[in-house]
């Protein structure tokens, strides 16, 4: 157990990292450098588009070289990655090389992804496994946190003192990739070295393997009902997501909030992911408690209501505090909602090909998320903030639609015996 502790906590540390580097700060530095608002959200939000993808490439890591080299070569990559994006802001075609960076980064946080949840399985006997499946969890979070909070407000401060915006966040791009040499320095020397951890030699399946895939997910029971609850639980989640980061910075001649980057940082970077990490903390206890049926409207409300919230906010432009207020209750609640969708995704990943199955899943809900965000950049221009917010708040009543539909998955009826009996760590690891 000691001999985990040496490398868990700062392996899934740089799993979050750059996924909070691509799809966090990505959108704050575009609106910092003033990308219109249709133009960077529509091109950011192709950045899912790796993680939609991934099931497809896993059995290239699966196959080649060991996990481990796979893991410490994509952080090495990764932190050049994040000095190229850093070293393309100074240049007349910044965003287009940074775009590419960003992208390029995705697919290597997404090959990331893989091998270190393969690794996890080979180094760790199944008593650590089930011992950290919540602890990894948290140190991805943590350092999301400080990708969106402490860097952000670094980077508010370097604006004030060089009063140049570019610079500012060309170093924190450039801090960001010292870190990552650092880790990947650190884990070439503490990772240990399993003796399962070789490329798997399988059968050439081919086409027909992954289309017997395919046909038995697409096939199953009230498979209609899953598609719709994996693309429109979330719905109104998924229009806002990239709206709200220029909404918060831009000045209120434009309809935003003017905050301070700093300010920015501390409110939904900091405070708003510890928010979201209690929530995920109360709702496993939730639904350990009520089971998983009886807390889905509940939990829905908690991730509905607060597309009203920034509504009232865009009518009104209120106070930090009150801006404060509402931004912990929408994180909260946004923690509560997805602890619901992960013990869904679980359960209706059951079947022949689990493993498979639950990555499909995962992946449609990427590709559920994606979609409305490429949509939302044109939509908000179109509208204002205003009314943009306020069609969002009534769209997004469609998640109580699918809950019904949800009742009705007979794959659904083990969920509510699974999170009675489970750790609240266990379901945080989803």
């Amino acid at each position: 157990m000691k001999r985990a502790w040496a490398f868990i906590p700062s392996a899934y540390f740089m799993e979050g990292l750059p996924y909070g580097v691509v799809n966090i700060l990505s959108a704050i530095i575009y609106t910092r450098l003033n990308i219109p608002n249709d133009v960077f959200i529509f091109w950011t939000s192709w950045l899912y588009l790796p993680w939609v993808l991934k099931m497809f490439w896993a059995p290239l890591v699966e196959g080649n070289s060991t996990k481990r080299r796979w893991v410490i070569t994509m952080q090495f990559t990764l932190a050049l990655c994040f000095l190229f994006i850093a070293f393309s802001l100074k240049t007349n075609a910044f965003f287009i090389a940074s775009v590419c960076g960003f992208l390029a980064g995705a697919f290597l946080s997404a090959t990331h992804d893989i091998a270190l949840d393969g690794f996890y399985l080979l180094a760790l006997t199944e008593r650590e496994q089930a011992f950290f499946v919540g602890w990894r969890t948290v140190f991805y979070r943590f350092s999301l946190i400080m990708v969106s909070g402490p860097l952000v407000v670094f980077a508010g401060k370097m604006e004030k003192h060089f009063d140049d915006i570019a610079l500012a966040w060309t170093l924190v791009l450039v801090s960001l990739g010292l870190i990552s040499v650092l880790f990947a320095a650190y884990h070439q020397f503490i990772l240990p070295k399993p003796a399962e951890d070789k490329p798997k030699i399988t059968e050439k399946k081919g086409l027909a393997f992954y289309g017997d895939i395919f046909k038995k997910y697409f096939s199953q029971k009230h498979i209609v009902y899953i598609l719709l609850f994996i693309f429109l639980y979330r719905f109104g989640d998924a229009c806002l997501e990239k709206v709200v980061v220029p909404f918060m910075l831009q000045p209120l001649n434009k309809g935003g909030l003017a905050l301070p980057t700093e300010t920015y940082g501390w409110i939904k970077g900091t405070l708003g992911l510890i928010a979201i990490i209690c929530g995920n903390i109360f709702g496993g206890w939730v639904l350990s408690k009520f089971g998983f049926k009886k807390c889905l409207v509940a939990f829905a409300l908690f991730l509905v209501l607060p597309n009203f919230f920034y509504a009232y906010m865009a009518y009104f432009q209120p106070g930090l505090s009150i801006i404060t207020v509402l931004l912990i209750i929408e994180n909260f609640g946004n923690g509560l909602a997805m602890m619901a969708f992960s013990v869904f995704i679980m359960y209706i990943s059951e079947g022949e090909y689990k493993t498979s199955f639950y990555a499909i899943s995962t992946g449609l809900m990427a590709f559920g998320m994606m979609l409305p965000n490429m949509l939302s950049g044109k939509m908000q221009v179109m509208l204002g903030y205003k009314e943009f917010f306020l069609l969002v708040s009534i769209v997004s009543l469609v998640t109580f639609a699918v809950i019904p539909l949800a009742y009705r998955i007979e794959k659904l009826n083990k969920a509510d015996a699974f999170v009675k009996k489970t750790k609240t760590t266990e379901l945080m690891a989803d």
